[in-house]
């Protein structure tokens, strides 16, 4: 059976807005392994975002098929769509997410609340013991620094053992040493088998990654391994 996680085929995405459309993916082709660590870099309005959002189960194509770990969700809706994306993907955002006034362990936690898990509370602790949290479980987010708060988004993400994990800017709001310290755990948890797909416009973090794919226009400029 093939390795591959993510086949895209010919996906478009139009937005109408009155009787505008725009095209703000064309066409796109794109097979992503079991394993891998992907960037995809393109500044703004270059189509990243609407394609971190299709591959992250958060918007459908206007047209095309995605096949995630061997199903095909291109037309999935509903509770059906976020039933899977509870289960396969694990997300990272720029902002964090995180509930403030709650503890680390709670936090990490809440993907259990949507899709049940066995032993999920010493699963979670092991995971915020890999992630260099293991002193600070009980403290509630708004007590913790903007790196260690990431870690716990990183951890949150990997609670459900999902087949990917999303990281959409997860730097952009950290600064330079910060960056680069969550970016080797990025690396650390691809080590162990994790399939990441990271979505920058920053050089430097994309460099993280073992393959960089550019986008531009809506459509994939290169795709390098790196």
């Amino acid at each position: 059976m093939s390795d591959t996680l993510i086949k895209l085929n010919d996906i478009n995405k139009i937005y109408k807005i009155g009787g505008t459309e725009t095209h703000a993916l064309k066409n796109i082709n794109l097979e992503i392994q079991k394993g891998e660590f992907v960037a995809i870099m393109g500044p703004s309005g270059s189509g990243k975002s609407s394609l971190m959002h299709i591959l992250g189960l958060l918007d459908t194509p206007t047209s095309g098929r995605y096949i995630l770990n061997y199903q095909d969700v291109s037309e999935l809706k509903g509770n059906t769509l976020a039933k899977i994306r509870n289960q396969e993907i694990g997300f990272v955002f720029q902002q964090f997410n995180l509930l403030p006034r709650t503890s680390v362990l709670d936090n990490v936690l809440l993907p259990t609340v949507y899709g049940k898990k066995k032993g999920a509370k010493n699963k979670a602790i092991s995971i915020i013991e890999k992630v260099g949290l293991k002193d600070r479980i009980k403290h509630k987010s708004n007590q913790l620094s903007g790196g260690q708060v990431q870690r716990v988004a990183i951890a949150r993400a990997l609670m459900m053992e999902p087949s990917i994990v999303m990281a959409d800017e997860p730097t952009g709001n950290l600064d330079s040493k910060t960056s680069k310290e969550v970016m080797e755990l990025f690396q650390d948890i691809n080590k162990e088998g994790a399939t990441i797909v990271l979505i920058t416009h920053e050089e430097d973090i994309a460099k993280f990654a073992k393959r960089i794919i550019h986008i531009k226009d809506g459509e994939i400029l290169s795709d390098e391994k790196n």
